[in-house]
């Protein structure tokens, strides 16, 4: 209606325009009002880059474990065999966990 009259001495073809887009306009302000009431999931997006970073460094962090661990057996091993004779410098945790493993194994043999 307010188009309509202050449009008096425009063309009928460019007042139906500006009614059409206004109308346009308006449907466009509603459809956003009715998302914003809506309660919808956020998307989020995941960093691909940082997550390929990641993998890598746990799979190096795992690789490391590895080593490791394979180390400190042949090592416990050598130990075991007496390679090294009587001069033991290890750290002490390392040594009371070899101690522990050495009595649950007598403690087996003596079981059987």
């Amino acid at each position: 209606a307010v188009v309509s009259t202050q449009s008096t001495g425009w063309p009928k073809f460019t007042v139906h325009k500006c009614k059409q887009r206004y109308t346009k306009i308006v449907q466009y302000l509603i459809r956003m009002r009715k998302l914003r009431k809506k309660n919808t999931k956020k998307l989020v997006s995941r960093d691909l880059k940082m997550e390929k970073r990641e993998s890598r460094r746990e799979a190096k962090a795992l690789a490391a474990a590895q080593l490791d661990q394979s180390i400190e057996k042949e090592l416990l091993e050598r130990l075991k065999k007496g390679t090294y004779g009587d001069i033991y410098n290890i750290h002490k945790d390392v040594f009371e966990k070899l101690v522990d493993e050495v009595e649950e194994e007598e403690e087996e043999e003596e079981s059987e």
